[in-house]
């Protein structure tokens, strides 16, 4: 048997590469009002029919995600809303560790919050990392695709990760998966083959009645291979950030946080009807 602590190293190492991936650095702005947002006296205009609901990645939060992204479509018009999910106990300020089947009966309730308050009948969801895949279990398994117009995944682990191939050495460490799953039940559903990854991706990516969009990076490290990301179905728009804009290096981090070529792609998916082609150019926009 490994001696304890050896068996604790993959542990660590899935940790501190989760949190330098998905938690932004300025956490300690997260005790600040978010400004313009979780405004529950806003009510949708005839342009935005539709609450857009933001989903914090793992080890995020529902301030440090959004400091750019939720401005940038308050500016727009949209009533913007964003949650804390996944928390666990006397862990302040990094989220979206717990199991994620429990994350979705919270995104359930606040969707539920949102529509009562802003009067609409559906939601858009936009979640980044984890918080981009977790809504599909609240789709398909406690009847959110009834409330939800859309779900915009920016570099969501659909399909799970290795982190770079990091997690395909857990089983040379006995004992780290169990450890890993008993600490952040959060970050071992997302394990690329694990049990809550393989009920949600059974029988299909997606449910009827659900628009859905992925806008991934070629440069992510954190949800390797990047073309896991992609969902497969028939009202689905997957998208390369690269493609858009060849220069744009952004990563796991930045283009859910900064990056506003891949915030214009959102809007465009948010609102179809209206989009304008995504281009370098778009950081200006």
């Amino acid at each position: 048997m490994l001696p304890f602590k050896r068996a604790l190293r993959p542990l660590a190492a899935l940790l501190l590469a989760a949190a330098l991936a998905t938690a932004p650095a300025a956490t300690a702005q997260a005790a600040a009002a978010p400004s313009g947002w979780n405004n529950y006296s806003c009510k949708p205009s005839a342009a935005h029919p539709r609450p857009v609901v933001l989903v914090h990645g793992t080890f995020g939060n529902s301030v440090d995600n959004w400091l750019s992204l939720a401005p940038y479509l308050r500016d727009r018009g949209y009533c913007v809303f964003s949650l804390d999910y996944g928390q666990l106990p006397g862990v302040p300020l990094f989220h979206g560790l717990g199991p994620i089947d429990k994350s979705a009966e919270q995104l359930s309730a606040f969707v539920d919050e949102v529509l009562a308050a802003t009067g609409a009948t559906k939601a858009d969801l936009v979640g980044h990392s984890q918080g981009g895949m977790m809504p599909r279990h609240y789709l398909k398994f406690l009847g959110g695709a009834a409330k939800v117009n859309a779900l915009v995944g920016i570099a969501p682990d659909n399909h799970g990760t290795t982190l770079s191939g990091l997690t395909n050495l857990l089983p040379y460490f006995p004992g780290a998966s169990e450890l890993l799953k008993a600490a952040t039940p959060g970050l071992a559903d997302q394990i690329a083959g694990s049990a809550f990854l393989t009920k949600l991706n059974e029988g299909g990516d997606t449910v009827p009645g659900v628009h859905y969009t992925v806008i991934a990076t070629k440069y992510d490290e954190v949800v390797t291979p990047w073309r896991s990301q992609y969902l497969t179905g028939p009202d689905v728009r997957n998208v390369l950030l690269q493609d858009l804009c060849a220069v744009d290096l952004s990563e796991h981090v930045t283009i859910g946080t900064i990056d506003r070529i891949a915030f214009h792609e959102v809007a465009n998916a948010l609102d179809p009807a209206h989009a304008t082609a995504t281009t370098c150019a778009s950081v200006f926009s």
